[in-house]
């Protein structure tokens, strides 16, 4: 009568291992399992199995000895090579080494060891057919449902932190943005702070995160970018009181000499002593008109792309070209793209947008406009 062992030559048992050997024993449901393909979901969760990829590749050059693909038939779940043809077919890995991985995926309930009475690895023919005492794979067998299960949960943590990476990079070059444009306000804002959680969070991202430090790495940009937009919208609210009580007289007077349209323009003025706008992030433009972005077949990357699709739009606005080159004159080609984006975005309430930027040219000639304002306005109703 043939007894299937459960200790192996020389060596103590543990808890772990009988463990395993009760789960082995209670698990004989499946009748087949591709060999490879237990591989490959054992390969997607070898971290929570705590192997490494040196003990991946012991147990695919155990695989390499089972005759086929399929993990199937009991008598030819167990393989015998001898170290010396374990180590050859692993390209010359020392023996010790590799001995430690096979410790390794026999800790991990991956394969059991049928050791013969002496310790021999060898197949022994009798009436009752071939009896092999060896590495038994049955483990990647009968406990294929749990290994699949484990990979699909690696896998659905890896897609989560993937996202979490990605938004982190994303409220970072948005934070990034936000404090080029308050420094280009001339305010005092406290960006220091927000400087140095950007520097903290660039040299934590070059680590090995988890998904709890990744969630706690966005949490806190979030409320940074938050922080920061809530500095600034108070700031421009402020500004846009104080401008347009200042401007109320002088639209008043505006209405009744003539005619022409204004589409909050005054939001737009500016004292002669404050900085260009053409420090406004491009990125910030875009979110607040995202309208010119219809007209664009490539992605916008730079201020050459933004221009140029500036440059593309202004004549479907009814802006002929000498109004276009007053503008370019008065206020760069940077703000006058802007404008023209700014005018896109409220077209339905300018009548004649050539008549409106040839206004606005005028006051940047004195030195009185600036698109941020407009920037910032629109950023508010979009929010």
């Amino acid at each position: 009568m043939e007894y299937t062992p459960i200790t192996s030559f020389r060596r103590a048992m543990d808890a772990a291992q009988m463990q395993h050997l009760e789960r082995h024993a209670q698990s004989r449901s499946r009748k087949a399992v591709n060999k490879w393909a237990a591989l490959r979901e054992l390969s997607a969760a070898r971290a929570e199995f705590d192997l490494s990829d040196r003990d991946l590749t012991v147990l695919q050059a155990l695989l390499s000895f089972h005759p086929g693909d399929e993990l199937a038939d009991p008598a030819r779940l167990v393989v015998f090579p001898s170290n010396a043809t374990i180590c050859e077919r692993l390209h010359d890995m020392p023996c010790s080494t590799m001995r430690r991985h096979l410790a390794n995926l026999v800790r991990a309930g991956i394969i059991l060891r049928r050791d013969s009475p002496n310790g021999k690895r060898y197949v022994r023919r009798g009436p009752n057919g071939p009896r092999a005492f060896g590495f038994d794979l049955s483990p990647l067998l009968h406990g294929f449902d749990d290994i699949s299960a484990a990979a699909e949960r690696a896998r659905t943590e890896a897609a989560h932190c993937a996202a979490l990476r990605e938004s982190i990079s994303l409220m970072r070059r948005d934070l990034i943005g936000l404090i080029d444009y308050a420094a280009s306000l001339d305010a005092d804002h406290p960006l220091n702070a927000f400087r140095d959680m950007i520097a903290l969070v660039s040299r934590a991202m070059r680590r090995k995160n988890d998904r709890d430090d990744l969630e706690q790495i966005a949490r806190r940009l979030r409320d940074a970018v938050a922080a920061l937009h809530a500095i600034l919208d108070t700031q421009s609210i402020a500004a846009e009181t104080a401008q347009m009580s200042t401007n109320d007289a002088v639209n008043e007077q505006h209405h009744q000499r003539s005619n022409k349209e204004s589409f909050e323009s005054d939001l737009t003025e500016k004292s002669p002593e404050a900085d260009p706008t053409d420090k406004v992030p491009l990125d910030l433009v875009l979110k607040a008109c995202p309208d010119i972005l219809i007209y664009s077949e490539d992605p916008i990357r730079h201020w050459n792309d933004f221009t140029r699709l500036a440059h593309k739009v202004r004549p479907m606005l009814g802006i002929c070209a000498s109004v276009w080159n007053e503008a370019l004159a008065a206020m760069g080609i940077n703000e006058a793209s802007v404008t023209v984006a700014a005018i896109l975005q409220r077209f339905t309430e300018i009548r004649s947008p050539a008549a409106y930027l040839r206004s606005l040219a005028a006051k940047a000639s004195a030195n009185r406009f600036s698109s941020s304002p407009m920037i910032m306005s629109l950023m508010r109703q979009a929010a």
